[in-house]
């Protein structure tokens, strides 16, 4: 049988396992490299942040002290800025920057009290103070076992050095000045060779291990604070529920424009000429009266449409399992709907959940191609769960500029998830996670 090698993972192509592989890999390099770094950025960290602290201390007394310090702690941001960056560069870690510092009013005594009210400013002086003594020991730890391993491994390329350039045999395991133990016979050099193996290794996991707490220091020290990050979500959110409420008001203006508003003018022109000819032309009056009810008729179920797509009368009065079904029956593709729910979400999310079916199902008859189609909705603990699958054509995605994007958008500013699987050829599955909120 032939085998196509083309097609194999770059897994599948290692021959050795990854324990040993490790010690010879970028990563374990990297991280090596960025510990090696740790002992100079700490140690200017560290004398930074005590000499201007000091300072900043002692001129307190006076109207400079305060500026000083606050300028000191600015500078603790930007030394803060260089380690994300080293950091992103050696062990890949992504940590945003924190929010600049804004005063509530111009001037620098404004701008100085915003900085000495920053809690992200301290928690960066506070780095400079924790990270000197773990860089110290990060970096003497990790030297010592890398030298020490590679040179336990490769001793038997530079054993030769010691009877040719020393008056000894080999390292010295043991000596008091009476007895000498040398490791020089060629099974003494071996076994050797083999603990430095296992300690080259081990030196790689060890040394992750090490970065662990530079990356719990660097996330959690000179990072955004998680309510600075929250609020900012949450600004970023009421953004988009702002624009979505806007494009829906456009929407319904729109619609009412275009449609009923058009037809309810055209039908009180058609009343007009049939009130005129109502003495002159019976039956032609007749006739228009007749042609204006059908317009009435219609403008109203554009009106029940327009209804029903902003909050249906069937959603309030029984729930999402009958107003779902009623999105199902006027889908072009066959829709199986099964709801499994004790008891019914906010009203809130209840809208948005009946909105956020109703747009997949009209992406199912406008685009899959599909033969059939199903939505399922369940609880799961405190949160709604959505799926709605079908057998179309695939290719689905969430790229800006689709009607996906804005419906992620709006899961988005309520705290759902919206996530789509749909590889080209189809099926596609699109599942969507919203809050409870009872």
């Amino acid at each position: 049988m032939a085998t196509d090698y083309g097609t194999r993972t770059p897994a599948q192509r290692h021959t050795l396992h990854p324990a040993l592989r490790a010690p010879f890999s970028g990563r374990a390099w990297k991280e090596f490299a960025y510990l090696l770094l740790n002992l100079p950025m700490g140690i200017l960290f560290f004398v930074y942040v005590v000499t201007t602290v000091s300072l900043s201390a002692g001129l307190l007394v006076t109207f400079i002290g305060i500026p000083l310090l606050a300028a000191a702690l600015v500078g603790c941001r930007g030394l803060g800025a260089v380690e994300r960056m080293r950091a992103r560069a050696l062990l890949g870690l992504e940590t945003p920057s924190p929010l600049p510092i804004r005063g509530k009013k111009s001037g620098l005594m404004s701008w100085v009290g915003a900085v000495l009210k920053s809690g992200v400013s301290w928690r960066h002086l506070l780095y400079g103070f924790l990270h000197f003594p773990w860089a110290l020991f990060s970096f003497v730890t990790s030297v010592t076992v890398m030298a020490t391993g590679w040179s336990l491994f490769l001793y038997p390329l530079w054993q030769w050095v010691f009877p040719e350039y020393t008056d000894q045999d080999g390292i010295a395991l043991f000596s008091d000045g009476t007895n000498d133990f040398y490791l020089d016979t060629p099974f003494e050099t071996a076994a050797t060779s083999v603990v430095g193996l296992v300690l080259v290794l081990a030196s790689p996991w060890l040394i992750r291990g090490l970065t662990g707490v530079d990356r719990v220091l660097v996330a959690g020290l000179l990072g955004p604070s998680k309510l600075a990050e929250r609020v900012s979500e949450l600004e970023s959110d009421r953004g988009v529920v702002v624009d979505t409420a806007a494009a829906d008001l456009r929407r319904i203006e729109r619609d009412l424009h275009d449609g009923a508003q058009a037809r309810l003018v055209a039908l009180a022109m058609d009343l007009g000429l049939a009130k005129e000819k109502l003495l002159n032309d019976p039956e032609a009056a007749a006739r228009m009266v007749d042609e204006a009810h059908g317009e009435v008729k219609v403008a109203l179920q554009e009106l029940r449409d327009l209804a029903r797509g902003i909050h249906p009368a069937v959603l309030t009065d029984r729930g999402l399992d009958a107003a779902l079904s009623s999105v199902a029956s006027r889908c072009t593709v066959p829709v199986q709907v099964e709801v499994d729910l004790d008891q019914r979400p906010a009203a809130a999310i209840e809208g948005i959940a009946y909105f956020t079916v109703s747009e997949l199902l009209q992406n199912v008859s406008k685009h899959s191609g599909a033969g059939r189609a199903s939505v399922d909705v369940w609880r799961m603990q405190d949160r709604l769960m959505l799926q709605v699958a079908d057998d179309g054509r695939g290719g689905a995605n969430t790229s800006a500029g689709t009607g996906l994007a804005g419906l992620a958008e709006r899961l988005d500013s309520v705290d759902g998830i919206l996530v789509v699987d749909s590889p080209v050829g189809g099926p596609t599955t699109v599942t969507a996670e919203l809050p409870w909120r009872k």
